[in-house]
């Protein structure tokens, strides 16, 4: 049997429809999720706010870019230990609604879609869509980054009430470990 160009390319055109040989584009796509448990732990802790939780689940060198690239990174635990108790204190206690709506994972990174949604304790009601992913090293988060738009939680914070679109994007089904 002679293979012509033609044969080939038409031969790995079938290959690649094929669905038994197509990648999984989401996580709802795979059999079992390896890194989303640490997420949901790591979120948790944080309604808890226990932030010796939080850092259980990050390594030691962490670098957590949670500002959408307005302010520098934070880096290491004890850093993040810092920020995190800071942000503890301005959060009225079992106000925090953290929830994802979807994810996907690669082999060691996750990244993520949800909101993060709490009361301030002086009465604000605040609610940020947000996307992010974590990269891990072995079970641990080394770089966290997320990404939202800094006008909405300031606005939110300053007392302005939840906008028509933002209730919108929240109106959604939360992500589960499959």
């Amino acid at each position: 049997m002679t293979v012509n160009r033609r044969t080939l390319v038409a031969a790995a055109g079938a290959l690649a429809a094929s669905p038994a040989l197509a990648p999984p584009a989401l996580a709802k796509e795979t059999a079992m999720p390896r890194l989303y448990p640490v997420l949901e732990a790591i979120i948790a802790a944080w309604k808890r706010q226990d932030v010796e939780g939080v850092l259980a689940c990050v390594t030691d060198d962490i670098v957590w870019r949670n500002s959408s690239g307005y302010a520098p990174a934070i880096k290491g635990k004890a850093a993040m230990r810092e920020a995190l108790t800071r942000m503890k204190t301005a959060i009225a206690p079992g106000s925090n609604k953290w929830r994802i709506f979807d994810y996907a994972e690669s082999a060691d990174r996750l990244f993520m879609e949800g909101v993060d949604e709490f009361d301030l304790v002086t009465g604000q009601h605040v609610a940020i869509p947000y996307a992010g992913s974590l990269q891990f090293r072995g079970r641990l988060v080394s770089e966290w980054r997320e990404y939202f738009d800094g006008r909405i939680s300031a606005e939110m914070k300053a007392g302005a009430p939840m906008t028509a679109e933002v209730r919108e994007m929240l109106d959604r089904p939360l992500a589960k470990s499959r």
